[in-house]
């Protein structure tokens, strides 16, 4: 005889996973995450340290964005499983795929992120160098914040339910992430903007972060909990040290500049490895997916929920 369902208020049929968790692994996106992060914002840096006559900071710049972007695709290709993947992903452009735009994104800003630390290094073709400069800034707020789009279009719980916030929070990261490597790379002398923008990226990040944890509800535990807690924690204490650290010493001290630096691209890596930590969990505990759509069907009068569960794959 078939066992008689089991439907507790906050689990699921026999306890099991509501969605399928996301087959990724945490080296890879998160990695992605991060990486693609630093390689957009590093651009905007990059281009305003040249605009401003601060060539050793934009040279540095230009070729830690070119650095980051090669390990990102190579990251995200090692978890398509075949290089091949990648470029069928560019046969056609869908705007409303996240993966899609993101794939034509990074095909973009690939080459031009190229050109651009190319250009500096060899001090060639200035006048190219300065439009692969260009483009690589334009294009370089979406590479950073895309990702976060890419995940809020899951039915994973702590993705998806923050779907509004996520990408403030990635964008950020991003750019506490770029200063603190133009705080490592560049000189003592031409690192005060690196500085400056590192105390409104690390307050902007401790926002975005509380924003999240408000919107999520009863999923924040997920951030708070475990793995994700750890990491989250950890970010939060790493970014605010790095901030404090550059804006109190970093204009008379380059060991403090580079220390200060160092701890904002760590922050910057456990807020992506933390936030995909608190999607994982959000997906294998079926009360998480179940309790907010029960609330939602309640406040709506019973109206189907937005999130899918049919799209637990991303």
């Amino acid at each position: 005889m078939v066992p008689r369902a089991q439907f507790a208020p906050s689990s699921s049929y026999y306890g099991r996973p509501v969605i399928k968790a996301p087959s990724w692994a945490a080296r890879d996106i998160a990695g992605y995450f991060f990486l693609g992060g630093l390689a957009g914002a590093g651009s905007v840096l990059a281009a305003g340290a040249q605009l401003t006559g601060r060539g050793r900071t934009a040279k540095g710049m230009k070729v830690s964005s070119l650095t980051a972007i090669a390990l990102s695709t190579a990251a995200l290709v090692h978890d398509l499983g075949r290089p091949s993947r990648f470029p069928h992903m560019l046969r056609v452009l869908k705007p409303t795929s996240p993966m899609s735009v993101g794939s034509w994104l990074l095909a973009a800003y690939g080459p031009a992120a190229g050109a651009a630390a190319g250009c500096a290094v060899t001090g060639l073709l200035p006048v190219a160098g300065a439009a692969a400069t260009a483009g690589a800034a334009l294009l370089g707020p979406a590479v950073a914040s895309y990702t976060a789009v890419l995940a809020a279009d899951t039915a994973v719980p702590a993705w998806h339910g923050a779907h509004r916030e996520l990408p403030y929070l990635f964008t950020a990261s991003a750019t506490a992430a770029a200063c603190g490597m133009a705080l490592v790379l560049g000189p003592v002398r031409e690192n005060a903007p690196a500085r400056h923008a590192a105390v409104l990226a690390a307050g902007a990040e401790a926002a975005a972060h509380r924003a999240v944890e408000r919107r999520l509800g009863m999923v924040a535990e997920t951030c708070r909990e475990g793995r994700a807690g750890t990491l989250l924690r950890a970010a939060r204490l790493l970014t605010a040290a790095g901030a404090a650290t550059a804006a109190l010493m970093g204009r008379r001290s380059r060991t403090a500049a580079v220390a200060g630096g160092l701890a904002l691209l760590a922050g910057s890596a456990c807020t992506r490895f933390g936030v995909f930590a608190a999607g994982i969990a959000s997906a294998e505990d079926p009360k998480y997916t179940v309790v907010p759509q029960r609330a939602g069907r309640t406040s709506d009068g019973g109206r189907a929920p937005d999130a899918d569960p049919g799209r637990g794959r991303p």
